[in-house]
């Protein structure tokens, strides 16, 4: 039999990396991270990457591979993640995709949108607007022109978000609609995918605490040493979910209990918005809402996974 690619996606907390591991043992597979943040090496305690023994048990690859000074797209990510899936197929072992960005899966499964032209002073106004405005209202904006774009865009990338809102201004239609244009970078067929949806009364409260368990595993010690670095805030490693919020601690501008109560509540809103992409942008995808790993391994076996 040709090797599978088994695609997991899901929010965050919602048990995506454990069954990745269950899944590769069983099948001998390797995984392979799609994580916008994950990819980065500088914060791993706070972007919850694999460990090392769980990197030790089952390879892994596109997880710690980029210094934060980087800025990997969409792109760049899916031309890698190409080559690294040919050469798990070339060893005749599956591979297991797994994490929670949505534009990583689209990418494989949808494919890569050209990039529609947007004159510079659409994008300049549509900058202009977010800071006068303010993010969560230029957010109900977007919303109305985009709702997929406004769900998956993380809070805090005011570079994505402006450029949504510029292209659906200037080119009268959504940037999730130019994405469409495109061809699967996986031929149907050659994948099996599951999304892991957990009801909200079990995945918020999974997130608060692995809020605190992060802190706890030395989150702070982590987010200090990037600050450090004085690196530019747009680099997107700079974006992942808590950065901001324990840097203010670091800085004395909030104590630490107001960080971690602000880093669980953005948390818990990122959780819900991936949630949300899921559920309209890969609504074909069979659907697993056992919070604890048996039950998602049952549910996993039942719908056709080995």
């Amino acid at each position: 039999m040709a090797p599978r690619i088994w695609l997991i996606g899901g929010p965050t907390a919602s048990g995506k990396s454990g069954l990745a591991l269950r899944l590769s043992e069983a099948v001998g597979g390797e995984i392979v991270g799609a994580d916008s943040m994950q990819i980065y090496a500088d914060l791993p305690i706070l972007t919850a990457a694999p460990t090392p023994a769980e990197r030790a048990a089952v390879p892994h690859h596109l997880v710690g591979v980029a210094d934060a000074v980087e800025a990997w797209s969409v792109g760049r990510w899916a031309r890698a993640a190409q080559q690294v899936l040919a050469n798990i197929a070339a060893r005749g072992r599956d591979a297991v995709v797994v994490g929670g960005t949505g534009l990583y899966f689209n990418a494989l499964t949808k494919g890569l949108a050209p990039a529609p032209a947007v004159p510079q002073a659409q994008r300049d106004a549509s900058a202009a607007q977010l800071a006068d405005q303010g993010e969560p209202v230029f957010r109900d904006e977007l919303a109305r022109l985009d709702p997929a774009a406004e769900a998956r865009i993380e809070i805090g990338d005011r570079q994505r978000l402006t450029r949504a809102h510029a292209v659906a201004v200037a080119t009268g239609r959504s940037l999730t609609d130019w994405h469409g244009d495109t061809t699967p970078l996986l031929t149907p067929g050659s994948f099996t995918a599951v999304t892991l949806l957990p009801p909200r009364e079990a995945l918020y409260p999974r997130c608060d605490e692995r809020l605190l368990g992060m802190v706890d595993a030395g989150a702070l010690a982590e987010v200090a040493r990037l600050a450090a670095r004085g690196l530019d805030p747009a680099q997107p490693a700079l974006k992942a979910v808590g950065y901001r919020e324990l840097a203010a601690h670091l800085a004395g501008e909030a104590s630490l209990c107001d960080a971690i109560d602000q880093a669980q509540m953005q948390t818990r809103r990122y959780a819900k918005r991936q949630s949300t992409w899921f559920r309209n942008q890969a609504s074909d995808w069979p659907v697993v809402d056992d919070a604890d790993l048996d039950g998602q391994w049952r549910a996993l076996r039942a719908i056709g996974f080995p």
